[in-house]
């Protein structure tokens, strides 16, 4: 039985590490919104990456990943129970020293490794990463942005991207695969995009001007060369890349402690490098810049599937196929 007075909602929560089956639905208490921060009732999230690595304590990545991950996380359990870090809502209510937003706008973002977005209700500060959501999304479109878009963008930043260099993306077809090939593309890099047969035609649309089946070749042994390797899908390595850069080209990871040694030591020659920035650092001014890209026609969230909040497990089941195309979105039924 719920305690008197208590004001509840809707929440997928985990308690232990380990196999999507861990998620459930449940009550919680509703967050209340700190004199600096919006309330936003959401209606729609997404499940990603992230969020299925810190389920799981990152284990596929190596008992190291998992020590570093749990440290973070929680040791024995995680301490925020709600995962979810992608958002798209409306205002339901402000903190008193709130300007920005009010009651009733429309909302995405991101609240990164706060979380807290799997559930009908979170709170974040007006001055992270939210902003009003762009004209003509819809809440779904809109939720599908900020993870893929922003990680794509730190990493292309930190390589130095200038208009006219050649960037291949690996993984072309994912979250931030799809959002690497058009950031790449607007900042004026000559993309070549890696996929599978069924995406060919999706990486071509979003700015590729070549287009690779992995499935039929291997771009390290077609002997073209890279100012930029992108690799958007953890699933290549910087030995089996390094061939396919020009003197001074970056190899762009996403995640792996291996490229992490690896930025730090290569760091220090002027040749070939690893760029691997830690922790990463996403703006407001970041997503403003997206929602401007968004409204100009210049990029779009490619959505695969969409499932009700309550099919949760299913749809993280289907992210970890690694099989996905773009995002996985949740709606929250009764928003």
């Amino acid at each position: 039985m719920l305690p008197s007075g208590f004001n509840g909602m809707k929440a997928v929560v985990y308690d232990r590490y380990g196999p999507p089956e861990v998620l459930r639905v449940a009550q919680v208490e509703r967050p209340v919104p700190m004199e600096d921060e919006v309330l936003v009732r959401i209606h729609a999230t997404t499940v990603n990456r992230t969020d299925c690595a810190t389920r799981g304590a990152n284990r596929r990545s190596g008992r190291g990943i998992s020590l570093i991950s749990r440290l973070v996380s929680g040791v024995r359990r995680p301490r925020q129970p709600i995962l979810g870090n992608e958002l798209a809502g409306v205002v339901d209510a402000i903190g008193t020293a709130v300007t920005e937003f009010a009651v009733g706008d429309q909302v995405f973002g991101s609240t990164g490794f706060r979380f807290g977005a799997h559930a009908e209700y979170t709170c974040i500060r007006e001055s992270a990463r939210i902003a009003h959501m762009p004209a003509g999304t819809s809440f779904e479109q809109a939720t599908a942005v900020p993870d893929g878009a922003l990680n794509a963008l730190w990493c292309l930043r930190g390589a130095g991207l200038r208009s006219g260099q050649r960037v291949l993306v690996y993984g072309a077809s994912g979250s931030i695969g799809t959002a690497g090939v058009q950031l790449a593309a607007y900042l004026g890099a000559d993309v070549t995009a890696v996929c599978s047969t069924k995406n060919l035609e999706l990486v071509r649309s979003l700015g590729a001007g070549r287009v690779i089946d992995y499935t039929k070749e291997d771009f390290t042994k077609n002997g073209e060369t890279y100012d930029v390797i992108f690799d958007a899908v953890g699933k290549h390595s910087f030995r089996r890349c390094r061939g396919s850069l020009k003197p001074g080209g970056s190899y762009l990871p996403t995640d792996g402690l291996e490229n992490l040694v690896r930025a730090l030591w290569l760091s220090r020659s002027e040749d070939k490098k690893v760029v691997f920035r830690l922790p990463p650092r996403y703006t407001k001014k970041d997503l403003l810049l997206l929602k401007e890209l968004i409204e100009a026609g210049k990029y779009r969230a490619v959505i695969d599937r969409a499932y009700p909040l309550e099919e949760v497990v299913e749809a993280t089941r289907y992210v970890e196929t690694e099989q996905k195309t773009g995002n996985v979105v949740l709606t929250v039924s009764g928003a």
